[in-house]
């Protein structure tokens, strides 16, 4: 069979370029749909790829999470390094680990199937799912304190769990073994290994159609038109060096008030992103690897420069990173990574305040700057067996120079969905008290930042356990150009009228029946002075509810209404 790459027109391009999307799109739909866990089917916390036979990215599906693109770029580096040539059809690859296997944290389990066409290997087809526990010290295996790799769940480098079409039952045994609800979690590899057995025959459905010479074509013209579109990106930004500083509040461990620094240099349609300056490695989990911190910052590029663009390799390959080896945002092992994603959308805050410099319409002001994460575990008394509800709650969203942040909002390198109340209660033995944005969490200014979201609940019949993590809880959502900063998030534990604010990194937290869990996430920051805020805007915000008379009267004044 003839397999080398060939010129393709426009119009080819484009239909085989839609057919990819389309393989990924309906991946993803089918994972979502086959999944078990609420974090999966509910919340859409996963991803599809399909990447060329060297490891390139080349399409992803329409909702995948831009973070999840950098664990699956990495695996593809740890498959081909560790298998080379033992690679054959059938096979289907699983890891998860940050320091061997090219993973970002442990919960997200990658797979990677191989797909060949005529006996000759073509390309792959990539998922990756976030489970709701991977085992390790805490339920969920994301709370605070955890100080090393090993008290964070199960590692698992880049191995064979189907090989040539067999599975490879002691591997799903010890994946099985090491972690809580296992019938939960075989429930979701399964959705993942059915997800890349479905790309696998679309994928040959699309060949059969175009021809696999069109197909690596396509590949690389992909590619390399968007490398192009990100070097125009890049050449809006004037020539220079723009610098931001901001602060991450604290490890969960012994560390507080952790500065990420980063300085973008712009030259023509390179880009230099170096984080000099940032904070060393710390005790607590917050750490990130460098491929999380490559996926954040192309985010960040891609959303302020040109929102449309494809993001694969080619944008990968235009952006040089920096960042020293031992450092926040490049650990090296045994740091513990799992809530790796609030270091990265802090990246993306300073990233984007960078850029304010030069495009200062390009660019929203400070959003939640978080992944609030809340962990409830126990033993459901309905049926006696263990639960894990896992979830990372969404918040405020940044003003624009023309419009208000968006309220209630997953952000940055996130993509979920926030978990419906009627989920919650169906699947596990909860009660949400109360579902609602925070009064007066939204930065003021000519356009105002987002809401946050709170949540309350309660366990029901039994005492659960409660493990959090949460940031900008101290250090506020930043407003830009004279905009006020955003409320911040927080923890508290309720009894009757008594309430206790928690650590905002809290571990292993009881609560008894009765008692009430607030969940409260950060707003964002405003954009421009609050003295410049249209007054029907103003008059709005007073009519919704979403703001105390207090707070209109403190940033905006005495505001009339038109009879």
């Amino acid at each position: 069979m003839n397999t080398q790459p060939q010129k393709l027109d426009p119009i080819s391009l484009e239909i085989i370029s839609n057919s990819l999307r389309s393989i990924a799109d309906e991946c993803f739909v089918a994972l979502m749909r086959s999944a078990f866990s609420t974090n999966i089917k509910e919340r859409n916390d996963h991803s599809i790829v399909i990447v060329d036979k060297s490891g390139r990215l080349v399409v992803q599906a329409a909702m995948t999470l831009p973070i999840h693109i950098a664990s699956m770029g990495g695996m593809m580096k740890s498959v081909l390094s560790k298998y080379g040539s033992d690679i054959h059809e059938g096979d289907i690859f699983v890891a998860n680990d940050p320091y061997v296997a090219g993973g970002t944290h442990l919960p997200d389990i990658n797979y990677a199937m191989p797909l060949f066409v005529g006996g000759e290997l073509a390309a792959f087809v990539c998922n990756i799912a976030h489970h709701a526990d991977i085992g390790g010290m805490v339920p969920g295996s994301m709370a605070g304190g955890m100080t090393e790799i090993f008290q964070e769940g199960l590692r698992i480098p880049a191995v064979k769990l189907f090989s040539r079409g067999e599975l490879q039952t002691d591997v799903m045994d010890i994946l099985m073994l090491n972690v809580r609800v296992p019938e939960e979690r075989k429930g979701d590899h399964n959705a993942q290994i059915a997800s890349c057995k479905l790309g696998a025959r679309r994928f040959q459905e699309v060949v059969d159609v175009h021809g696999l010479p069109k197909i690596l074509a396509t590949f690389d013209e992909i590619i390399a038109r968007t490398a192009l579109r990100m070097k125009a990106a890049i050449s809006q930004i004037p020539d220079g060096t723009y610098e931001f500083e901001d602060f991450m509040d604290g490890d969960g461990v012994s560390t507080f008030d952790i500065p990420i620094h980063v300085s973008i240099t712009v030259k023509g349609d390179k880009i230099c992103v170096d984080f000099a300056g940032t904070s060393l490695q710390v005790r607590g989990n917050i750490n990130t690897t460098l491929n999380a911190v490559q996926a954040s910052v192309c985010y960040a590029l891609i959303a302020s420069l040109d929102a449309d663009m494809p993001s694969n390799q080619g944008v990968l390959d235009v952006v040089e990173i920096l960042a020293e080896p031992g450092t926040l945002l490049n650990s090296v092992f045994p740091a513990p990574v799992a809530a790796r994603a609030h270091a990265c959308q802090r990246v993306i805050d300073v990233v984007l305040g960078a850029i304010s410099k030069a495009l200062p319409e390009h660019v929203i002001a400070a959003a939640n700057g978080a992944n609030t994460t809340a962990v409830f575990s126990g033993n459901d008394p309905r049926n006696g067996k263990p639960y894990v509800y896992f979830e990372t709650l969404g918040g405020g969203m940044g003003a624009r120079a023309h419009k208000d942040g968006k309220d209630g909002v997953q952000v940055g390198i996130t993509n979920t969905s926030n978990l419906p109340v009627e989920s919650i209660e169906q699947e596990y033995p909860l009660r949400v008290i109360e579902y609602c944005f925070v009064e007066d969490s939204g930065g003021a200014g000519r356009q105002r930042g987002g809401m946050g979201l709170r949540r309350v609940l309660t366990p029901v019949g039994h005492e659960c356990v409660f493990n959090g993590a949460g940031e900008r809880f101290r250090y506020q959502p930043w407003g830009l150009f004279g905009g006020e900063a955003g409320k911040s998030g927080q923890f508290i534990l309720r009894c009757g009228p008594n309430e206790t604010r928690l650590d905002d990194k809290p571990n292993e937290v009881p609560v008894p029946q009765g008692t009430n869990i607030v969940v409260e996430t950060p707003g964002a920051g405003g954009y421009g002075c609050a003295a410049e805020r249209q007054a029907d805007s103003v008059l709005l915000d007073q009519d919704s509810g979403k703001f105390s008379p207090t707070f209109i009267q403190k940033y905006y004044g005495h505001v009339k209404r038109e009879t």
